[in-house]
């Protein structure tokens, strides 16, 4: 997780007291500003939790790549644990941390993977030898050694070793779509505040909770 790239975002908002904020993602534009001045490394940085064929959940951190009214985007391979597991399941939940602000967002909702002009875009802006990677990784896949894998990135560096490199056929994007967002903010003696916002449906009205801490 070390690319940077120029993360699309709604205005922030100018109020002072997040808790009487009535719309989750200009509230998530507010902090997403300020966590993206004070956290020291990939303020962008997000746990995205599946759950696979078993019904196991599994974990991992991915980069979020943009955000909108119409969700949050990553990328990554597509026959990777987390693609498999999306494309059986398209449901995930997020979880933003920054340490910095004592502030987390938890977001939970469907899942639907971008367009392939998204993807395109998107790998367009990522550094050639990540591009390259891209194409010599079997993301999730058994590695016989780290020098069969140098191996792979050397020959696909040697192919496209002038002009630019496509994005592979096996890695796009997703986007998750909110149903349900939680902001929870450090509050001394445990007694933090922390407000969720909900809706049945992507086109349905948020209603908004305050939760015990």
């Amino acid at each position: 997780m070390t690319d940077t790239t120029t993360i699309k975002q709604q205005p922030p908002l100018t109020s002072g007291d997040f808790t009487e904020s009535e719309e989750p993602f200009a509230l998530f534009a507010e902090w997403f500003s300020e966590a993206a001045k004070s956290e020291p490394n990939d303020p962008n940085a997000m746990a995205l939790a599946t759950v696979d064929g078993a019904g196991l959940p599994d974990l991992r951190m991915v980069l979020m790549k943009g955000f909108d009214a119409d969700g949050f985007v990553f990328y990554s391979h597509i026959a990777s644990a987390k693609g498999r597991e999306l494309a059986a399941n398209p449901k995930a939940a997020l979880l933003l941390h920054w340490k910095s602000l004592r502030r987390q967002v938890r977001i939970r909702g469907l899942v639907s993977p971008v367009s392939d002009a998204e993807a395109d875009a998107y790998f367009a802006t990522r550094p050639k030898q990540a591009q390259i990677g891209a194409w010599a990784s079997k993301q999730s896949q058994p590695l016989e050694s780290r020098f069969a894998f140098e191996q792979a990135i050397a020959l696909i560096a040697a192919k496209y070793i002038i002009g630019e490199v496509p994005r592979p056929p096996g890695w796009s994007g997703w986007r998750i779509t909110p149903l349900h967002f939680e902001f929870w903010h450090d509050r001394p003696f445990r007694l933090h505040d922390r407000i969720e916002f909900s809706r049945g449906a992507p086109d349905a009205a948020w209603s908004k909770t305050r939760l015990y801490p």
